[in-house]
């Protein structure tokens, strides 16, 4: 990406090489690649240097948008400071900006509900309900798989599931619920991202605190 600077001043951006006029001239778009980086500073196109020092895992952040800078001779784009995503589920509301600038429903006051189209409530989704979710249905993956011993023990009376199979299930459940309470009890986003985060271990292995799930039986 490049940068047209006049007076110290960015004045235009390039996201991709194409022709343009400057004072009169035309300069085709190779110039982006043909000319030194002397050559095309003397005319004031800068690339920009990309600082993505503040830029955080989006996965658990909001990055704010590239703010673009010229100084000593360096164009810079970076990110301010992010935001933590929500933790928890939000009830979304309509705000006084909303009320103000008329996008909100005729008659709506700054704390009604935002609503769908069916009437029900819009709710945000936070981190927390999105990896509880997650790992529910990692449960119910893993679960899946035998749950035709406990179809087949409803269905013939003197068959009953193994017990290896009955220990797995159960220790599955255990696990996943052992998963939501230490979720649950993050108490920021960091804490959540070191629940969550794999590291390597003196022995070698590579774990995270919130553990695993227990093997699956064949």
């Amino acid at each position: 990406m490049y940068t047209l600077v006049i007076d110290e001043t960015i004045t235009k951006y390039f996201s991709y090489p194409k022709g343009f006029t400057l004072n009169g001239n035309q300069y085709p778009a190779d110039i982006f690649s043909k000319w030194s980086v002397a050559e095309k500073e003397a005319i004031g196109i800068y690339e920009v240097v990309f600082d993505s020092s503040n830029k955080k895992d989006e996965d658990y952040y909001i990055n704010t948008n590239q703010s673009f800078n010229y100084a000593d001779g360096v164009v810079t784009a970076s990110y301010g400071t992010a935001v933590g995503k929500k933790l928890t589920d939000t009830n979304e509301v309509w705000t006084q900006e909303d009320v103000d600038n008329e996008s909100s429903p005729e008659g709506a006051s700054a704390g009604d509900p935002m609503n769908d189209e069916k009437g029900n409530q819009i709710v945000t989704t936070g981190l927390k309900t999105k990896y509880k979710t997650g790992f529910n249905l990692e449960a119910a993956g893993l679960l899946a798989p035998t749950d035709w011993y406990v179809v087949k023990a409803t269905e013939v009376s003197d068959y009953s599931v193994p017990s290896a199979v009955t220990t797995y299930r159960a220790a599955v459940r255990t696990k996943v619920n052992a998963m939501e309470t230490a979720i649950d009890n993050c108490a920021n986003v960091n804490t959540l991202i070191t629940l969550l985060t794999y590291t390597m271990q003196d022995d070698g292995t590579v774990t995270r605190p919130l553990g695993e799930f227990p093997k699956e039986v064949v």
